[in-house]
């Protein structure tokens, strides 16, 4: 765990045993920042904060949708933030955030074990660094509670960034020419590896997506909610709303053009599929009437003690003349 105090002065980094008296100090606030739950955390939060166990429980457990919990003095919020992973599994990275008048408490996690805790806390580092260079002085909790959550939309922008420049060249590949076309068909394999992308993509925004609608529907209950914020801390969330909102526009419209893409490159294999099943069609509508003569007269023509040359010379034309005309005729259809 890590405290800290920040005031007109800056921040200072503070020992844990220092908690109890700067919390009966108003001419600043603490941040708690907890990188990994454990009992420590767990009593130092019922004991000394004495947070509601419900809020608390939810720091100790994963929560797969974000949530906003209201109380006389403070308010409970969790957001997820992504990390793409390994296949295009997109991990979500909970931050549990308690902002009081005078504190502010994150809790991280829990994660995934495949997920480094530096990948967890590169927002709160930044942010930390950005304290300690005095290039962020927050006048209130909720001033270094939106320094945070805009920190991970911003990496969230960067990686839609990021999918609409995949999204882009994938795009390119279906809108090649022919010749590229043919290329992009040419093996089971490829094909299933371009859909693949396609549909990685897709799975990404996807969740980004829901993220950044669910974050905009919790801060807009928490600016409901929150009545002993200051008018400082209702215009940042405010703000936070609305970059959560512009996000989630953001991402939708570029799923929308994804979706695009991906039918037409779906249409043209669709159509290339229904162009050889016709033909298949043609040529087993050739075969079929010169398949019935030959099993039917086949046996008494060519036998094994002689051959009927006159009779296998007209059959032989026969079947010809079938297969031209059912040739033509399929021409005139427009089948090939």
């Amino acid at each position: 765990m890590e405290l800290r105090w920040l005031d007109g002065a800056g921040v200072r980094d503070c020992d844990l045993g220092e908690l109890k008296a700067l919390r009966q100090r108003t001419d600043g606030f603490v941040w708690l920042d907890i990188p990994v739950w454990n009992d420590a955390a767990e009593q130092m939060l019922s004991e000394e904060f004495r947070f509601h166990p419900m809020a608390i429980a939810a720091c100790r457990e994963r929560n797969h949708t974000p949530r906003v919990h209201s109380y006389q003095d403070h308010v409970f919020v969790v957001i997820h933030g992504p990390e793409i992973g390994s296949g295009g599994h997109v991990h979500y990275l909970e931050l549990d955030q308690f902002v009081g008048e005078h504190f502010l408490v994150t809790v991280h996690g829990p994660l995934n074990p495949v997920v480094p805790l530096e990948k967890a806390m590169q927002e709160t580092r930044a942010v930390i660094q950005r304290l300690e260079a005095g290039r962020l002085r927050p006048a209130s909790p909720f001033g270094l509670m939106y320094a945070i959550v805009s920190a991970i939309l911003r990496r969230e922008e960067s990686l839609v960034g990021e999918l609409a420049r995949q999204v882009g060249l994938l795009e390119q590949r279906v809108m090649a020419d022919s010749e590229e076309q043919r290329v992009i068909a040419a093996s089971e394999e490829e094909a299933e590896g371009f859909l693949t992308a396609l549909f990685t993509a897709r799975h990404e925004l996807l969740t980004i997506r829901t993220m950044a609608a669910q974050g905009g529907e919790i801060y807009g209950r928490a600016i409901t909610l929150s009545t002993f914020a200051p008018k400082e801390g209702l215009k940042q969330m405010k703000d936070l709303l609305d970059q959560y909102m512009r996000l989630s526009r953001i991402s939708q419209s570029q799923l929308d053009f994804l979706l695009g893409v991906t039918e037409f490159y779906r249409a043209r294999t669709e159509t290339k599929m229904t162009i050889a099943g016709e033909r298949l069609a043609v040529i087993a509508v050739m075969t079929l009437p010169v398949t019935a003569l030959s099993s039917v007269l086949g046996m008494n023509v060519i036998v094994n003690e002689r051959t009927l040359w006159l009779p296998l010379i007209i059959l032989l034309a026969i079947m010809l003349s079938l297969s031209l005309i059912l040739l033509r005729w399929a021409k005139r259809q427009g089948w090939w």
